[in-house]
Parts: C-alpha cells; structure tokens; sequence
C-alpha cells in the first residue's frame, strides 16, 4: 500500500494490486477506509496550521494561514483550512502574536436564567388553585401590603404592575381610598405624602421628578380616580410662568409626563368635569392677568382652549356643584368680589349675583349634593348652602376648637370615604360624618367628628414656640392641596 503525498495535505489512498488485495468484509474494509480518511487529513490540517503560524505566511490576512498546494496538471490552488477556524465574517481574526483567549461576562455575578424563565412558563400565582382563584385572593390584600406582594415574585410584580388588577378591585367595590398631601418648603421643592385612613399610618412616596421646576402656585387635579396631576406655576424668583404637567399614578406608585399646557400661567383655579381637567384665569408672564381657559382631554392627550371668563379676575375659591363650575374672586382694577359659573355642555360663562357668591368666603365641597364651606380657621365649624332660602346657614359645629395657631389652620376640605374630611398644616386629619340628615343637630354634633391622626400636633406647639422665639412668622413648609386616589 502507497500513501501519495504524505504530508502534503492530500487524501490517504491506497494502491490495489495484486499483491496487496483484502478479501475481508467490503463494509468493514469500507469503514476503516474512512476513518483513515478522515483522521489523516485532521492530522494533515493540523501541521498546515502550524506551519502558517510559525512562518506568518500572510500577514494581510490573519486568517488565511492555510497550506496550499499546487496541482501541477491543473496549475489551480486549493487550501486545507483547519476545521477549528471559523470562516465566517461575525468570527473574531486571530492576530499573530496576541494570546487565543475568551472574554469572561463584564458581571462576574450574573444569575444565569432558570430553566422557567427562559422558555417563559410560569408556575400559577398560587400552587394548587388556578389562577381565577388565586386572583380573586389576591384583590382582597389590603392596599398598604400591596408594596410586600411586589417582592413575593415577577409573576406577582407583573401582576400588581398591570391596570387589569386595580380595575379589578374598583368594578368589585374593594378599591380603597387614600389622602395625598402636596407640599412645598421654602425652596419651593414639592413633595407628596400619602395617609392610609384605615390603618392611620403615612405612607413614603417617590419624590417628584428633577426635570419638573420648584415652582409655587400651580394646579392640582385627580383624574380617573388614580392620577394626580400637577400642572403650570412660577419659579422661586417669581418671573417665569411655567406650563409643564406631570401625574403620579396610584396604581404604579410612579410619576409621568404629560403635554403641557398652552398657555403659561400661575395663581389660577382648575377642576374636574366628566374625567377632564378645566384651567381658568391666573397670571401670565409679564404679571398680566388672563381671562382665558383651556381645557385638558386625557383620552386624546391634549389640551385646547374654551371660551373665555367676562371679565378678568383673581380667582380665590371654586367648587363643581351638579356639573357647573362656580368660580369666585376678585375683579382686577376694582378688586370686587365676583362670582361667575361655567357650563361644559353650553361653553359658557354666567355671572352669579344670588345669595350663594355673597355668603361664599372660604373653601366649599360639594358632596352628596350640598354644598358645605368652612366656617372657622381650624375646620371645626361648617356652613352649607340652603337652596331654598338661596343662602348659607350653620350646620355643625363641633365645639372642640383646636386653636388659632397657623399650624392648626385648616388646608382644604375633601371627600374622603363618604365623609368631610378636614386637613391641618401640621397634617391633623378630621373626620366628619354627613351622611344622615338625621344627625345634624347643634347639640349632638360632636358626635359626628372623629380624630383619624394627630401627627405632628405636639411637636407643632414646640416648633411654634421655638419659631415665635427666632422671629419666624411661618413654618418650614406649606399645604398646597389635598386629594383622594384610589387604588
């Protein structure tokens, strides 16, 4: 038996005679063949690399140290390339010199996915129940364990993360409701704190985004229940009207942007009418007061201005009473006291003469269709509004005065839960009852209130005392409204 072209890269094949024919099995004579075949030319393959590397034939192309040889017949060349070269354009090229090696992963402690979270099964939410079951459970946590579930798995991150959820627990009536306090210190940086009125505890918030300005005098509005939205101003300085918008959203605990407003302004009044946001009157840039209005569609995204008021103004208080938007001010130049009414279903603006602008002088809310004001600084007195005689007549009065100090004035009166609820600047919350008509009589009103938290209330006393001492006439930070989100 011959081998042609030992070492020169080419086949092993074998020379038939006479005197070397095998008369074994052809299979068996025809596999061994092969195989001989197939390791002569990796070994073949092999030298050939070597050589190309020692000698650095090509040094234009890393990859092209192959051996070739030259058929003498067909003058064509034809390259032997070792099988543990890639060829393809994405391969990495060897440079001769430098060390083969392989880049370790950048994180050294990176958890490589699970079996589960590769092909993208998941496990139920609850081992043993289906998920309708499991669901129907988990709708029935109370909202302050809400942030606990979050942790328990992604299944139940992705879950609590989805509007399905909480729209869910609000069609079943097991949406709870939650106070949110807006802030600003001195520096005019705002901040959000949340009061849970069943289990009476504070909740932190995430802080408002770095892009919105410190600003002061802006709006705030509740829409769809869940989103709190922020919206226009002026800086510090107080000489530049801003028109930005942003919402947090109770149900992902996270802020959001929005589209701005068209008109910069600050020191106006909004509303909501139908799930939109109405914004009226205010300065604009230049200390030029508007009487212009615009109005802000969440399901399109965008704003659009509506008519304007008749005459301009320096709103103070207002109130959405049976779909009508009652507006009350000072008209500039003059500064009388006006009262103007607005209609979504006419766009239209009417003046009001009655007896409801005359006796209106402070914060009013409109719930279970009457209108109750406040009717003393610290919340504990309430008028409301008699249609009939076309006037404002007390209605309870709790007799439990907690005093004159500006810590214990009262911000705003809100709807929280079916009741009147009262929120102080040292973040005191009242409660009261409205519900039967039954029940309001002078001398049984105490009975009505109820004292959900008293944070802070002490230790507003001592900063008072100690802010009367150093010559500070206010404190450290101020209510700017107060809201209720559901989730």
């Amino acid at each position: 038996m011959v081998k042609a072209g030992e070492g020169d890269g080419s086949l092993y094949v074998p020379h038939l005679s006479a005197d070397n024919v095998d008369i074994r099995n052809p299979l068996q004579l025809l596999k061994e063949r092969i195989v001989g075949n197939l390791v002569y030319q990796q070994k073949a393959s092999v030298v050939a690399l070597k050589r190309g590397i020692e000698s650095n034939l090509v040094a234009n192309d890393p990859l092209d140290f192959g051996c070739t040889q030259a058929d003498s017949m067909s003058q064509t060349t034809q390259r032997l390339q070792s099988p543990l070269v890639l060829q393809s354009a994405w391969a990495r090229k060897f440079i001769p010199g430098s060390k083969l090696c392989i880049q370790p992963d950048a994180d050294e402690n990176k958890r490589e996915n699970s079996p589960r979270e590769r092909t993208g099964i998941w496990g139920p939410l609850l081992p043993g129940l289906t998920d309708d079951l499991a669901i129907a459970c988990l709708i029935r946590v109370p909202r302050i364990e809400h942030k606990k579930l979050h942790l328990v798995c992604k299944r139940w991150h992705h879950l609590l993360s989805e509007d399905f959820f909480y729209s869910l627990r609000k069609s079943l009536g097991m949406a709870e409701e939650w106070l949110y306090v807006i802030k600003t210190n001195r520096a005019g940086r705002i901040s959000l704190h949340a009061f849970d009125p069943i289990y009476q505890l504070w909740q932190p918030l995430p802080p408002v985004p770095g892009d919105f300005p410190e600003a002061m005098w802006f709006g705030c509005a509740v829409l769809s229940d869940c989103h709190l939205y922020i919206f226009g101003g002026v800086d510090m300085e107080g000489s530049k009207s801003i028109r930005h918008v942003i919402f947090y959203s109770a149900r992902t605990n996270k802020w959001h942007r929005a589209p701005d407003m068209l008109q910069k302004r600050n020191l106006f009044r909004s509303c909501v009418i139908n799930n939109c946001v109405y914004v009226s009157g205010g300065e604009l840039e230049g200390n030029q007061m508007t009487r212009s209005a615009e109005v802000y569609d969440p399901s399109q995204k965008r704003w659009s201005f509506i008519s304007e008021m008749s005459t301009a103004m320096v709103p103070l208080f207002s109130v959405v009473h049976n779909g009508t938007w009652f507006l009350k001010g000072n008209e500039i130049g003059s500064g009388n006291s006006m009262c103007e009414a607005y209609s979504p279903e006419t766009d239209t603006w009417t003046l009001i003469t009655n007896g409801m602008g005359n006796g209106w002088g402070n914060d009013c809310i409109s719930l279970n269709g009457q209108l109750y004001a406040l009717d003393c600084q610290d919340g504990c007195k309430f008028t409301v509004y008699d249609r009939a005689t076309d006037s404002w007549k007390k209605f309870i009065d709790s007799k439990l005065h907690v005093g004159k100090f500006p810590a214990l004035v009262a911000a705003a009166p809100v709807s929280l839960n079916g009741k009147l609820c009262i929120i102080r600047y040292n973040m005191s919350i009242s409660l009261v009852d409205v519900s039967s008509p039954s029940k309001q009589v002078e001398s049984h009103s105490h009975d009505l209130w109820e004292n959900v938290a008293r944070k802070g209330h002490c230790r507003s006393l001592v900063r008072k005392l100690w802010s009367t001492i150093a010559g500070r006439g206010c404190s450290d930070s101020c209510i700017v409204c107060c809201k209720v989100l559901e989730a």
